[in-house]
């Protein structure tokens, strides 16, 4: 094998695992984003339950080990607050992972290409 097969090998082996970290990459960003979807879910129930609630003035909101009361109107803020934040970063991570699937798709295509 010559000098310029065994570059040609090490750009190959190189671009595979530049792919293999992308897809990685991916992997995490997509865990992520499940893993705010369940909070997401979490908080647009607990604001449900709150918008149900009879209650005029006060309820209890559990913090750490301990209940305390607060007024429902701040509590929904903090809701919605939290609604908004956590659809953001689903939206970032979306971005990022699009990103990402382009680079893998155009990398994965190279690598293609140069095996054949």
């Amino acid at each position: 094998m010559n000098e310029t097969d065994k570059n040609i090998n090490k750009e190959k082996q190189s671009q595979l695992q530049e792919l293999q970290i992308i897809e990685q990459n991916v992997q995490q960003l997509n865990l992520q984003k499940q893993i705010f979807q369940v909070e997401l879910k979490e908080t647009l129930d607990a604001l449900e339950e709150v918008k149900k609630n009879k209650s005029k003035d006060e309820i209890y909101k559990i913090i750490g080990s301990i209940m305390i009361k607060q007024e429902k109107s701040e509590i929904e803020k903090e809701l919605k607050e939290k609604h908004e934040l956590i659809e953001l970063r689903i939206k970032s991570i979306e971005k990022q992972e699009a990103l990402m699937n382009e680079q893998s798709l155009k990398l994965r295509e190279k690598v293609i290409k140069n095996i054949k």
